[in-house]
């Protein structure tokens, strides 16, 4: 989890109140995160990765200082036109969108622009991980033209100063010989384009999401204003991250003015089908509405509060209430705020843990266990013992992942309402350890991985969604093939006693001839029961997922390997 340094004299200034010593220490830890130590004028605090709206003096100050109740309810963030716009167009689809603001009158010192580097740092290091979903840049106003291009050009085409060089370098120097170009390089590899922000002088400003240029995007103490942007491969995520860079900057004494954001090509944006987000302005402080549910919050946290209490605790925790429509009003800052379990923890945080009544549950049960859990640990420690490293993934992956680059259209289950580009649970793991072998072939070889997850897919069952837990493998290096696999499989069904046979198979994602399906033979049954899949990769799968190495694998669904080991 991030730790940030506080000022502890410009924080209790943003706060309003100085409160003792022990009674500061107290409630930091009582408002969700965990205080490390204070020392002399600095206060070292934990931050959970779920509030990045708190990785600055000024976004934790906002929020200590409602949650002690010096200043209550939702803080309303004013913003002016600024008279100009930022266009994005022809960018590189793994980096498509963009999003900018300028904010004036910032009278910075030494300690501002401390601040707004660790915060930038901060939320780049964890909201927009490690920059892979996002990239924040500020540039001193005085030195650009409006208005400003979010544009692609070719890595030859790209010529500028990169920050704290001598000299200009072309893209491909920069992140071969410039630090942050060695840092965060690896995610722009394989792009035939790099996106840049120009301006209306034809000025390179900088190459998200690695530099700003050295002549135009360094900012100093005699810097004022500021053009703010933010880019990425996801919409949602930029805007909450410039949301809360703007609104720190403006509880610095900044003013906030919005730019005209033009999409001219929005028809091939995914986050952009809505007509009206060809153009729009941004930063939009507009609050999201979510209906109070007062009934579901009281039964989660056994409490019987009245729906004013509870509209009180949620005022402490930042949020203001729209009585004629029972809406709680979430600030646009928030981005951790998706589901009524959201509000329920910042209201029993405002009422305090401290003062929930503790109860022995009535219940007498010895606890054991599952059975299932028990095989797969065994299963683990069997692949562990054959030299294999376990992986764990999340469910929810592109459609492009689970279909195009596994070369084979299946029906996939999407998100009802998805906030980002990874979108549909995954029906398959073998998509997953591709997508690993894809971010580690920085990493030496042999890379002979493996996950136990569950797997998702239309069923006829309550939810319609069928789920199940698999196995998948992967063998990836220069001498891989179908037998090494297959002694893979030998080796975890000698170990669990169990016999199998391969059948001849086709599927799109694995070389013809080299590939069979996994047949559990079964005593009650002398057909037995098809359990999986194993194979050599196809090579257009391979080189869907930018890999040059061959690679083997196989998946099978474990559950009916436990029961057969049961019968």
């Amino acid at each position: 989890m991030p730790t940030i340094t506080l000022n502890q004299k410009v924080f209790e200034e943003l706060v309003g109140k100085k409160l003792p010593l022990e009674e500061l220490k107290d409630r930091i830890s009582m408002l969700g995160t965990d205080l490390e130590k204070i020392e002399g004028n600095e206060i070292t605090v934990e931050v959970f990765p779920n509030r990045p709206d708190m990785l600055s003096e000024q976004g934790f100050a906002r929020a200590f200082s409602s949650f002690i109740s010096v200043k209550t309810g939702l803080r309303e963030y004013k913003t002016k036109p600024f008279g100009s716009s930022l266009t994005v167009n022809n960018l590189p689809k793994e980096w498509p969108y963009a999003v900018a603001c300028v904010v004036k009158g910032i009278k910075f010192d030494h300690e501002k622009i401390k601040e707004v580097i660790q915060l930038q740092e901060k939320l780049g290091t964890t909201f927009t991980r490690n920059r892979k979903k996002g990239g924040i840049g500020l540039y001193p106003l005085d030195k650009i033209h409006f208005p400003i291009t979010f544009t692609g050009k070719k890595p030859e085409e790209i010529k500028f100063r990169p920050l704290e060089f001598p000299e200009p370098m072309r893209a491909n120097q920069i992140l071969a010989q410039h630090p942050k170009g060695k840092e965060y390089g690896k995610i722009m590899e394989g792009w035939e384009k790099y996106p840049v922000f120009i301006d209306a002088k034809g000025t390179i400003m900088s190459m998200p999401p690695i530099i700003n240029s050295h002549d135009v995007g360094k900012i100093d103490e005699t810097t004022k204003d500021l053009f703010v942007e933010s880019t990425g491969p996801d919409l949602n995520t930029i805007i909450k991250a410039i949301n809360i860079l703007t609104t720190s900057l403006a509880d610095m004494g900044g003013e906030i003015f919005s730019l005209e954001i033009h999409y001219p090509d929005h028809e091939h944006y995914p986050s952009l089908r809505n007509p009206a987000l060809k153009k729009f302005i941004c930063p939009d402080f507009t609050p999201e509405k979510m209906k109070l549910d007062k009934d579901y919050i009281n039964k989660r946290l056994g409490l019987s509060l009245t729906e004013k209490e509870i509209v009180d605790l949620l005022k402490k925790m930042g949020y203001g209430y729209e009585k004629e429509s029972f809406s709680v009003l979430i600030p646009a800052y928030r981005a951790d705020v998706i589901h009524q379990v959201d509000l329920v923890e910042d209201v029993a945080i405002a009422y305090g843990y401290e003062n929930f009544t503790e109860e022995i549950p009535n219940v007498s049960t010895i606890g054991e266990e599952n059975s299932f859990e028990k095989f797969c640990r065994k299963v683990r420690e069997i692949l562990i013992g054959l030299e294999l490293m376990e992986a764990k993934n999340f469910h929810l992956m592109t459609a492009n992942e689970l279909n195009e680059n596994m070369c084979k259209q299946e029906d996939i289950i999407p998100l009802k309402n998805a906030l980002g580009e990874y979108n549909h649970l995954r029906n398959r793991l073998l998509a997953s350890l591709m997508k690993n072998l894809k971010d580690n072939k920085h990493n030496e070889y042999p890379q002979n991985i493996f996950e136990i997850g569950r797997t998702f897919r239309y069923g006829d069952t309550e939810t319609g969604v069928l789920e199940r837990d698999n196995l998948a493998i992967v063998l990836c290096h220069e001498k891989t093939d179908f037998t090494e696999i297959k002694q893979v499989l030998d080796a975890l069904m000698d170990s669990l006693s169990l016999k199998y046979k391969i059948k001849e198979a086709e599927r799109p994602s694995f070389i013809p001839g080299r590939i069979g399906e996994i047949v559990l033979i079964d005593k009650k049954d002398d057909n037995g029961r098809k359990i999986g899949i194993i194979g050599e990769l196809h090579p257009q799968v391979i080189v869907n997922w930018n890999l040059a190495v061959p690679v083997v694998g196989l998946e099978l669904n474990i559950e009916e390997v436990f029961k057969a080991t049961k019968l």
